[in-house]
């Protein structure tokens, strides 16, 4: 297991990139042709943005205006990771599932709240 990315919520993901490459120097790494995602440069990690809309459509009932991030864990073996996270305490969110782009993910809360996503490499 190894740390991923952060997402971070936003409004406007292209105007968010801009501000963190103008503010930070962060060098983009991605932006997605629909406007929804980006990545920007961070090291070893990226710094991620996603569209709240993107966010409500990747979680169901998800309330992104209220969840501000999300945390990424990449791991070859979703499955048995999602399972051991809940075994550990984590609450389920969504079971593992391939996305349409081919990376299999999986959702779940930590004891404090907060959303890990749990994912293959994209």
């Amino acid at each position: 297991m190894r740390f991923g990315y952060t997402i971070l919520y936003v409004q406007d993901v292209e105007a968010s990139v801009e501000f963190y490459e103008r503010a930070f120097g962060l060098e983009r790494r991605l932006l997605h042709e629909s406007g929804e995602y980006a990545e920007l440069e961070t090291g070893a990690t990226a710094l991620a943005f996603a569209s709240r809309e993107l966010a409500a459509q990747n979680v169901a009932g998800l309330d992104p205006g209220s969840a501000g991030f999300e945390v990424c864990l990449v791991t070859e073996d979703v499955a048995t990771a999602f399972a051991r996270a809940v075994e550990a305490g984590a609450a389920a969110v969504t079971e593992p599932a391939t996305k349409p782009w081919g990376q299999d993910v999986a959702y779940v809360r930590d004891p404090d709240g907060v959303l890990v996503e749990i994912a293959s490499p994209a």
